[in-house]
């Protein structure tokens, strides 16, 4: 029996309107028109590009029941977007955006041994549940589909798919993914994930960020299931740990976490790790798990060079379907250098401005923009950066500023690399004293007192402290 896009629509309008809100329905399903129906695809008119964000964001679940049941399970949904904005004409302009229609990744399921006398305590679920369901916490969205490559992640990406392809059995394991911040590291580490799920099925992946890891361990000692919590890591087949480098100083966390990574490395599953920083320049991290992350692979994703910022800006437009005219790609391209999140910051903005203030896209409003973007992202800085810059300007080594000596322009300048440091950095008071010095936390909180005082009290140091903000932020 052959469909009209209109008689399939209009079904699915009967199902969802029984499943919502009237408000609800009148709002985001009436103004929606179907427009063909090609087999088990049906294409549909929507207002607006937030019109469609909208839908896959809030209902798309329901959208696609809806579809299911008259389509039957291949039905795909297709969005025929209005844009009003691009700048090729005046008159309004369509383009097809399908449904992301991608299903939510199941939840696995691990065999539990049967000598076990009581239920494993799973870190994941609510107590009393009967069976041991892992969700992966991947975010589908994060593939390798949408992960640009270039000079600046090959080795990353590369690795990364062919850990996807053999997880546990190459080389690279663990794969230990770093750099600085917006660069992509915990959308590869996602994309592995998610492949793996794709090719291997019955593979049980787990992501989890090493604050949430800490947070569980620490539940599991109030609790007294620690061996639990060691047990159910233990038989996860590719552990994913988001922002290792927060291990730092907590030994407890960082021993069961020895542990659980022995097992795994040994019994031939994958371990997959991100940091803003290499192994070689983490502090406060145990030397038998610092030389466990040198086994595997380690490698860098540095900033996007100009030809891979103008394919990831294209790349995001694409998938907006948005028109955008190349000079003010490249001008974007050319002036924002220093990560991805930044890139994509400024084409969100651009959008929305010329959505929202009926502005076309011009050069005038890419500068207003970029200038924005640029001014307000404050400089990521570390420790040993200040350190060095704190030494230069009271012409001095780095190994004088953290030497035991007592005199006073050192003792000076010492103070003010600690009072930057926790200005500046997210790094705790311990591990601050630990970098500048091997001091301990009560000598950086001394630290950080005298500058205050002495910034008020004392024109010259005043001076000091202006003169090395500049040099730390612009």
């Amino acid at each position: 029996m052959n469909k009209s896009a209109e008689l399939v629509w209009l079904n699915c309008l009967s199902f969802i309107k029984d499943n919502i809100k009237p408000q609800a329905y009148k709002t985001w399903f009436e103004p929606i028109k179907p427009v063909k129906l090609s087999g088990e695809a049906l294409t549909v008119q929507v207002p607006s590009k937030f019109f469609y964000e909208w839908l896959e964001e809030h209902y798309i679940k329901l959208l696609r029941v809806a579809l299911i049941k008259e389509l039957g399970e291949h039905a795909k949904l297709i969005y025929d977007v209005r844009m009003e904005n691009t700048y090729s004409s005046n008159s309004p302009q369509t383009v097809k955006i399908p449904s992301s229609n991608r299903n939510p990744l199941k939840p696995q399921k691990v065999t539990v041994p049967l000598e076990s006398k009581r239920e494993l305590k799973n870190p994941f679920i609510i107590p009393g549940l009967q069976k041991v369901k892992i969700e992966s916490q991947l975010n589908p969205n994060y593939n390798f589909d949408n992960f640009v490559e270039g000079d600046s992640n090959r080795l990353a990406r590369s690795a990364g798919i062919a850990v996807a392809n053999k997880p546990g059995g190459t080389s690279f394991n663990p794969l230990l993914i770093y750099g600085g911040v917006g660069l992509g590291k915990t959308h590869l580490a996602h994309a592995i994930g998610v492949d793996i799920k794709d090719k291997y099925p019955d593979k049980t992946v787990l992501y989890i960020s090493s604050e949430k890891f800490t947070q569980q361990f620490i539940d599991s000692v109030k609790s007294n299931t620690r061996n639990d919590f060691i047990h159910f890591y233990q038989m996860i087949d590719v552990l994913i740990i988001d922002d290792v480098q927060f291990l730092s100083g907590k030994a407890g966390t960082q021993d069961v976490f020895f542990h659980i990574f022995n097992h795994l490395h040994q019994n031939g599953k994958q371990v997959i790790l991100t940091s803003d920083k290499a192994p070689v320049d983490m502090q406060d991290i145990e030397q038998r798990l610092l030389s466990r992350f040198k086994w595997g692979l380690s490698a860098e994703l540095q900033n996007p060079d100009y030809e891979t910022r103008v394919s990831i800006l294209q790349r995001k437009l694409f998938r907006d379907g948005v028109e955008m005219p190349e000079d003010i790609v490249e001008y974007i391209a050319k002036n924002v250098k220093s990560n991805v999140r930044e890139l994509e910051g400024v084409i969100i903005s651009m959008i929305a401005q010329a959505s929202f203030n009926r502005k076309e896209f011009t050069l005038e409003l890419a500068r207003q923009i970029v200038d924005k973007f640029v001014k307000n992202t404050k400089k990521e800085v570390s420790i040993d950066y200040i350190q060095k810059v704190v030494s230069k300007y009271f012409d001095m080594d780095v190994a004088t500023l953290q030497s035991k000596t007592r005199k006073r322009h050192v003792v000076q300048a010492r103070q003010l690399a600690m009072y930057f440091a926790k200005r500046m950095t997210k790094s705790s008071l311990a591990s601050i004293g630990s970098q500048i010095g091997q001091r301990d936390h009560a000598t950086v909180l001394h630290a950080c007192k005298t500058v205050d005082n002495l910034t008020e009290t004392d024109k010259q140091f005043r001076k000091y402290v202006d003169d090395l903000t500049k040099k730390l932020t612009f």
